[in-house]
């Protein structure tokens, strides 16, 4: 089954950290990655731009309304994700609890859902 494993931190952080902090932390990440990697569990996977690159689009009475930034403004923002394959729940908790991010932010945890097969698709 896959699970998207949505990190989540304060942006702020990262614009106070050290360099070396943010050395270690980039370490951190290709370290877990490559441990992903290699195991079979990632299937994609990126970090996102901070959220002032951020649009949020809402449709309203037919009318198409985009708004700067993110959909809401919160302590931890959403910084990237990994969607991973992972035998249940348990095994996808597991590896979420690996992510470097888990110890300054957190990390949801979320099945993804099948889509019937013939769902529209692009072509590989």
């Amino acid at each position: 089954m896959q699970y998207m494993l949505l990190i989540y931190g304060n942006e702020e952080g990262m614009k106070t950290a050290t360099p070396g902090d943010r050395e270690a932390m980039f370490k951190a990440y290709g370290d877990f990655t490559a441990s992903i990697v290699k195991s079979g569990n990632m299937k994609a996977g990126d970090a996102l731009q901070p959220t002032a690159s951020a649009t949020t689009v809402r449709v309203r009475d037919g009318k198409t309304l985009t708004t700067d930034g993110p959909f809401a403004e919160t302590k931890e923002q959403l910084g990237g994700y990994y969607l991973v394959e992972a035998k249940d729940l348990d095994e996808a908790t597991k590896l979420a609890a690996r992510i470097p991010g888990a110890r300054v932010g957190s990390i949801e945890v979320r099945p993804v859902m099948p889509m019937p097969a013939d769902y529209p698709r692009p072509k590989a």
